[in-house]
């Protein structure tokens, strides 16, 4: 499924081309505190760390909080395995919870119910681009001793209420993978938060001098993070001009789709949902037989992909949610007209 990458660089072309002219020709000490500072202002948080990726930024939130063999995580059933493996390499116990099928974002009944004593920390992703009310959730936390990680790989530049991504949890996470809103052209990470604990141990983790792994971030790298930052507001308004098409396609049909006032959504994914596996799948083949390619995610739950020694109650709703949910194409660079064509193949108005 195509980002809009390339034809983002080809648009701006001579931009990157100044920028790696500059990383080429100039000395650079591998400070990126530049882009640290960048990412907090446009954020809203008061400290960050730079790391190689969203996965060893979640690692190194987990590796914070000195984990036991026999302590247990919360994790979503349905996300990136990213959002789960992690906690398997620190050597706890991943207990997987059940999402809100609404939302796919963790249930709070779910929580609640696969919470025990041994419980010392949740990783809560904002999957797809979109927030949704974690009042509840977080109170429950702070009740409970639980250190509430925000996976927000998926969400930077949305918000709930007017609350950015990546503020609300004791320790955030981003990512600038390829396929993000914002990427890198190789990867990229930040611990976020507002204790400056986090930060310090993740930079700790992140350098071999400190008996870490190395995770620095490239020079060329950053400088094209902080490049694009500045156009995330613009790039995130023409994704969602988009997405207002096909909720306006869809709205009378029996396709559900997110679209929840209280959200600024950042359209990461354009995820549709149809009331049975067999018509979803009739829907993906016949897009994918006019050079449409959307794709699923996630076609394998959580439970489908960790190693052995988790702990699982079934995740029905994320059963139900992988059978039945489909990403369009949705990115910065397509054009309304694109939009407008696959609608038109979905509900063979041609």
């Amino acid at each position: 499924m195509s980002t809009g990458w390339r034809e983002e660089y080809i648009e701006n072309r001579k931009d990157y081309i100044k920028i790696f002219d500059e990383c080429l020709t100039e000395k650079y000490e591998g400070d990126t505190t530049f882009l640290e500072k960048h990412i907090c202002k446009k954020i809203g948080i008061k400290h960050s760390h730079l790391c190689m990726s969203g996965t060893d930024a979640i690692t190194f939130a987990l590796q914070s909080l000195n984990l036991q063999s026999d302590d247990e995580v919360l994790v979503s059933s349905f996300s990136w395995i990213s959002s789960a493996s992690p906690v398997q390499h620190t050597g706890a116990i991943p207990v997987i919870c059940d999402i809100d099928l609404d939302t796919y974002h963790m249930s709070l009944n779910s929580i609640i119910e696969m919470t025990s004593k041994k419980t010392k920390a949740i990783i809560y992703p904002h999957l797809f681009g979109n927030m949704s009310d974690t009042t509840e959730i977080i109170k429950f936390c702070k009740e409970n001793n639980i250190i509430f990680i925000e996976d927000a790989c998926q969400a930077i530049g949305a918000s709930y209420k007017g609350t950015n991504a990546g503020t609300i949890g004791d320790v955030s996470c981003l990512s600038f993978n390829s396929n993000k809103n914002i990427a890198g052209i190789s990867g990229g990470g930040s611990v976020l938060s507002k204790n400056i604990y986090y930060t310090e141990k993740a930079r700790e983790f992140s350098h071999p001098m400190s008996g870490g792994k190395n995770s620095k971030m490239l020079i060329p790298n950053a400088r094209i993070i902080d490049y694009r930052l500045r156009y995330m507001e613009k790039w995130q308004l023409h994704r969602q001009i988009l997405a207002d098409i096909y909720n306006e396609a869809f709205e009378n049909l029996p396709i559900f789709i997110q679209n929840d006032e209280n959200v600024n959504h950042n359209y990461h994914k354009y995820v549709v949902r149809f009331e049975t596996s067999e018509i979803r799948n009739d829907i993906h083949k016949k897009l994918n037989q006019n050079g449409i390619p959307a794709a699923i995610h996630y076609p394998n739950i959580i439970e489908e992909q960790l190693k052995p020694g988790f702990i699982t109650n079934g995740s029905k709703n994320a059963r139900i949610a992988s059978e039945t949910v489909l990403t369009l194409p949705l990115n910065h660079m397509m054009k309304k007209e694109d939009i407008k064509k696959i609608i038109k193949i979905m509900t063979n108005d041609q």
